[in-house]
C-alpha cells in the first residue's frame, strides 16, 4: 500500500545486459481508483502522452528494457506483481 517507483527505464547505466522486461499482474478486481497503474510512454524519448496500463490479474506486459520510460502510480492497497528480465550473454 502506498508504493510507487518514479519514471525509469529498465536497463542500468553500467550493465546492458538486462534487454526485454516482461511483468505479469496477479490482482484481481482491481480499479482505476486502486491507483498502481503502469503508466508507460510508447515513444522512445520518453515524452508525449503516456498509456496508463491497469494491474488486472493475468496481464502480461513486454517491452524493450532500454527503449521504454515507465513509472508506477502510488497503489492505494496491497499490489502483487512478478516482473522478471530476459538479459543478454
Amino acid at each position: 500500500h502506498g508504493a510507487f517507483y518514479k519514471k525509469h527505464l529498465d536497463r542500468f547505466r553500467d550493465d546492458d545486459r538486462r534487454s526485454l522486461t516482461a511483468i505479469v499482474y496477479l490482482n484481481p478486481d482491481w480499479t482505476v481508483e486502486d491507483g498502481g497503474l503502469l503508466r508507460f510512454w510508447p515513444a522512445p524519448s520518453g515524452e508525449g502522452e503516456a498509456l496508463e496500463i491497469v494491474p488486472t490479474a493475468g496481464t502480461l506486459v513486454t517491452f524493450l528494457a532500454d527503449r521504454f520510460w515507465h513509472e508506477v502510480t502510488p497503489a492505494r492497497r496491497e499490489r502483487l506483481a512478478v516482473t522478471g528480465w530476459f538479459k543478454r550473454r
